[in-house]
């Protein structure tokens, strides 16, 4: 047989092989994706009320009272509605050092709740002579982990002010990275303008 009669008898058999394999009712559906997610501007507004403390929160924010029944004075929630995400503010009166101590350890407990899921917890310690604002900043990162920054500051004294970011939605820190850090902008602006009464 003639060897270029086989090989144009192959390319024929090919090409017919690839035409009846295509099917339009067969297909891979593309893998799911995540929203786009718009950012807004980044701008600040002074929270002053009957709290022992004042800052600047983003206004793209809203102040709601801690309604929760074990919730104190001056407790406070920073509510991002349109990211589902909510810090929460506890503050605490400090009266003696053992008050701080227990604080700051209470602090590092809730921290350390996020130890089974997290991939790092990085702490950072944060010093403000000016404005009397002494504390600790838990940066935590890990795909499940609640909540993804934390922090404890006080002024050594008479205040003690705890924060705890966290999203209403399934943990999926891989998609929620921009808002997540977004949002940590928004937690330092606070930290940063946070003044004691």
């Amino acid at each position: 047989m003639n060897p270029q009669f086989m090989s144009k008898k192959f390319i024929i058999i090919i090409t017919f092989l690839f035409l009846i394999a295509c099917d339009n009712n067969n297909y891979v559906p593309k893998p799911k994706g995540y929203f786009r997610i718009d950012l807004p501007k980044k701008q600040y507004v002074a929270f002053d009320s009957i709290c022992p403390y004042t800052f600047e929160r983003p206004v793209y924010s809203t102040i709601k009272p801690d309604r929760r029944d074990n919730a104190e004075p001056f407790w406070i929630n920073l509510d991002f509605r349109q990211f589902n995400g909510m810090l929460h503010l506890s503050y605490k009166k400090v009266i003696s050092d053992n008050d701080l101590y227990q604080y700051f350890e209470d602090t590092r407990m809730f921290v350390n709740k996020h130890i089974a899921k997290a991939d790092n917890i990085e702490p950072s310690y944060y010093e403000n002579d000016t404005n009397k604002v002494y504390g600790i900043i838990y940066d935590i990162s890990g795909v499940g982990v609640a909540s993804t920054f934390q922090f404890g500051v006080t002024d050594s004294t008479k205040h003690f002010l705890r924060g705890a970011l966290y999203f209403n939605v399934l943990p999926n820190n891989d998609s929620l990275a921009p808002v997540i850090n977004f949002i940590k902008e928004d937690v330092h602006h606070l930290i940063q303008t946070l003044r004691w009464k």
